[in-house]
């Protein structure tokens, strides 16, 4: 693997939408890929975590998810992206992230440019958290 690569949920509109904002604006040094076109085993992902989150995945690093992964993938732009990943690298700040990571998540059918397609079913492990 020769550069990063930023795992979503290529099925979701506000997700798909969020990657494209990613590549034309943000423009880090990082593949955006939607998982369901991923190989997701030489990435040493399975689909059932990629399915209830983010994740960035390095070579020689440990992979990351959630807001954990949008702040290594911040990090890999130019100013002011890559400040805004250092700080919410930050343990207290991706800490506290989470939860609303998780809330986005379980709502990201109600998001701009989400549809009803986007909503996690009951069952869905993103659910639970």
């Amino acid at each position: 693997m020769d550069r990063p690569t930023f795992l979503f949920d290529g099925d979701c509109a506000f997700c798909s939408s969020c990657a494209r904002f990613i590549e034309k604006r943000i423009r880090p040094d990082a593949d955006v890929v939607a998982w369901q076109f991923a190989d997701l085993d030489a990435l040493g992902v399975t689909e059932e975590q990629v399915s209830s989150a983010v994740y960035y995945v390095a070579a020689g690093r440990p992979v990351t998810a959630g807001p954990v992964a949008i702040a290594d993938l911040l990090r890999r732009a130019s100013a002011p992206w890559h400040l805004a990943g250092a700080l919410l690298g930050l343990r207290p700040v991706s800490a506290a992230a989470w939860p609303v990571y998780r809330w986005v998540a379980r709502n990201r059918h109600r998001m701009p440019g989400g549809t009803a397609a986007c909503a996690l079913p009951p069952n869905h492990p993103a659910r639970a958290a």
